[in-house]
This record gives structure tokens, sequence and C-alpha cells, in this order.
């Protein structure tokens, strides 16, 4: 099978720290750090504008659905070849070979953790997902480090990831945080499939996507069930000198850091809170937090090892054709409630359904809303129970299990005896999920 070394034309210049962190810094740090912070958003201004002739993404459209379309079904033997090399503290791309598929260990700590995490992030792809590398073809995993002076960021420039080695006051070296690698790198899988436009809403997905399958590589990688994972981003990347945990929480977002420096975590985890704003390319970085926590919500759900079954549904999602370059959080999420059920039935969809709730987006397909209950009629022993749902007739109560079938027992029990009116989540003339109105 042909090796692809080249990106997808539509690939962004995705880079880990956002612009709102480095400019806090240029304002706020020691007199050493803001230059350091002036110098890289320099430098990141500097390799976006070297890429702004690419071939705009509704030029991409076939091969995009070509894509999907084979992406697991003729992924090719699997070709896992990692290349790093070290720019020695120049900005010459890709620098000096240092270490290769297969060779051991040359001493330094950035490459060994570069070459661990760009191992990670193929397993996972290749294991669990039957992904052949970024772009399903086998593509090199080339990774420079050591790039610039104290360069505060790390990036993926479409074919190859670049790491600072941070300026030592606020930064730690890039390399440090093996879900980085697996972000970034899940850059070049978006591009290579959904083809996420870079900017609000589908801007936003994109940077969602990398964080969730960034925080799948390190959950796997230290054999973490969804219930043990930290669902932080970039765990290890502040020095001691930041009032911070991470850079972004999955699992409560805006609560990552909060520092004199650096400011607070600006991340939203409700749609009641989304940002509009003009900055970062329409919040890319900030408003991620609201798919980011319906992930969680959705994984821990379901429990087990959150790249099974909730991460296969937000890969499989990425490659439904369905899902369009300019996509909003809405079509999304209603893609993966569909997807949900297809894969694994009514109750993970309803998992997945709650899970955007709760984030404040609303998924509408199978929902019966404002209902009264009129019946019910129940055989406890045998966990069989049904509703007379009015103008709709009698429907089964699922069961997956004790909680989740007496939870909405006695809410129907409530609302049979209150008359409130109740919205319903009905799948083949069954109760999967029930919300009592106010």
């Amino acid at each position: 099978m042909k090796r692809s070394q080249n990106p997808p034309n539509n690939t962004c210049i995705c880079s880990i720290i956002p612009p709102h962190i480095l400019e806090s810094i240029a304002r706020n740090g020691t007199e050493a750090a803001r230059a350091k912070a002036k110098r890289t958003l320099a430098k990141d201004a500097q390799i976006r504008s070297q890429r702004t002739a690419q071939v705009k993404v509704t030029q991409m459209k076939a091969e995009l659905i070509k894509s999907r379309l084979k992406a697991v079904q003729d992924a090719g033997a699997a070709h896992k070849n990692r290349l790093i090399y070290t720019a020695n503290n120049s900005t010459t791309l890709p620098g000096t070979l240092i270490r290769s598929e297969g060779q051991g260990s040359n001493g330094d700590v950035s490459a060994d953790e570069a070459y661990d995490g760009f191992g990670a992030t193929f397993d996972l792809y290749w294991d669990v997902y039957g992904r052949n590398s970024i772009d399903d073809n086998g593509m090199d995993l080339i990774g420079t480090i050591h790039y610039d002076n104290d360069y505060d960021n790390a990036f993926f420039d479409g074919s190859q990831m670049v790491f600072g080695d941070g300026d030592g006051t606020y930064f730690n070296r890039f390399t440090i945080a093996i879900d980085i690698m697996g972000h970034e790198l899940t850059h070049g899988v978006t591009a290579a499939t959904a083809g996420l436009e870079y900017h609000d809403q589908p801007g936003a997905l994109n940077e969602s996507i990398s964080d969730v399958f960034g925080s799948l590589v390190k959950q796997r990688f230290l054999n973490q069930t969804a219930d043990q994972a930290d669902w932080l981003i970039g765990a290890g990347l502040w020095t001691s000198n930041v009032n911070g945990v991470a850079l972004r929480s999955m699992k409560a977002p805006g609560t990552a850091y909060d520092d004199p420096v650096m400011g607070k975590d600006p991340q939203p985890d409700n749609m009641s809170r989304y940002l509009n704003t003009s900055d970062d390319s329409g919040g890319v970085h900030i408003n991620s937090g609201i798919p980011n926590k319906a992930f969680y919500l959705a994984a821990v759900a379901i429990g087990g090892n959150a790249w099974e079954v909730a991460g296969n549904i937000w890969y499989r999602t990425l490659l439904d054709s369905r899902l369009t370059a300019t996509a909003q959080f809405q079509d999304f999420a209603n893609l993966t409630a569909d997807i949900a059920n297809t894969l694994y039935g009514a109750i993970v969809q309803s998992a997945v359904v709650q899970a955007w709730h709760d984030v404040g987006i609303d998924i509408n397909a199978g929902w019966s809303t404002n209902k009264l209950i009129t019946g019910l009629w129940t055989i406890d022993q045998d966990r069989n129970a049904c509703a007379y749902v009015d103008g709709d007739g009698w429907k089964r109560i699922a069961y997956d299990n004790d909680n989740v079938y007496y939870n909405m027992l006695s809410q129907l029990i409530s609302a049979k005896g209150s008359g409130s009116t109740v919205n319903l989540n009905i799948s083949n003339d069954t109760i999967i999920q029930v919300f009592v109105n106010a």
C-alpha cells in the first residue's frame, strides 16, 4: 500500500497553548517570560501565515467522504514509523534525526517522551479503531523537539509535530504530557475525515475532538477506566509557579487554573455560558469546554474504558458523511446519539442524550414531550413495568440495571400522582429516559 507523507490540504496550524494564555503572560509575567511569550505569539502568527495558501474544504469533499467510507474497512497493514528530530534550538524543520522506529533511547527525555506519546497515539487508533496512522494510510509520525529558544508551545503543522522546551518559568517542556501528542495528532485525523473548519463552533468541535482523543490516549496508556481518569489536558505542563493543575479540565471546564499571571480558566461547561468572541478564531479553545463536558459525562455514565464505547461513538461520528465541515454543536450531538443507538442500542443512546442535555444541548429524535401518565402496570419481581402515555398508549419501561429502572419508575409514579407532564425518550415502544416537567 502506498504510504502517504502529505498532509490533508485543509489542516489547520493547531497549537496546544491558546493565544489568551500567551497574551496573559505577555501582560503579566516576569520580564523574561513576557519577552518569550511575545516571541512565541509572533512565531505562531508567522507559522500560520506560511500556510494560508491551502485548498478550501469544499474542494476536498469527495476525498473526505471517500476516506470516511474506507476508514475501517481498508486500513491496510499497520505502519508505525516514528521519527524524532531535534532542531537544536533553531527553527529549521525537521532538524537532525536522533531516534527512529525501533531504536532505543539516546538519553534525551524529550525525545523519549515524544517517541512514547506517538506510539501510544498510533496504538489507540490502530488497536481500537483500526486506523492506520493519521491519514489511515500509514503516515510517518514525525516530531521535532527543542524547537527555537524557550518556545512556549507545541503544534501540528499537517505533516509533523513540533515541541518547544518552554520558558522554565511558567511552562515545563512540551513533551511532558502524553495527551498533548494525542491531542495534536488528532487534529490531523480530523482534517483527514470530517475536515472541520477552524473557527467558531466547528473549530471548537475540532479542539474538543482533539482533547477527547488526547485524553483517551493517556487513559489507555495508564490503563484507567473512565471513573479512574483525571480528565485533565496538559497535566504537568505548568511549573510550580502557576496556580493550576492543567490547561483544561474535561470533567470541570473552567477550573483548570486560577492564577495571577494566567487569569482564570475561561472555559464554559454549558451552552448558557457560551462565549461569543472574535478572539481565538471565535473562541475555539474556550467553547470546546462544552462538548468536552458532554463526552466526559457520556463516558462516565456508560462506564468501563472510555475508549471502547464512548470513544468509538465519537470516532464513528468523525467518519460519518453527514458530519459537514461547518457542523455546529447540535449537529455533532445529534449524530453521536444516532450512532450510539445504531452501535449499542437504546440504553447507551440514553446516556449520550443525557450528557448533551446536561450541557444545554437537547436531542429531539425519539422524544415525546409534555405527556401525561394516566396508567401504570408493574410486576416488580420481574422488573417488568409499563406506563400508559396519554396519546401514545402503553409503553414498556426499559430495564438495564436496578438504579436506572427504579429511577424511571419512581419518576413516572410521581408524575402520575401529581398530574405533572413528562418528556420521554421512547425507542421501539420502550421508555429509555424520563424527565418530569416542573
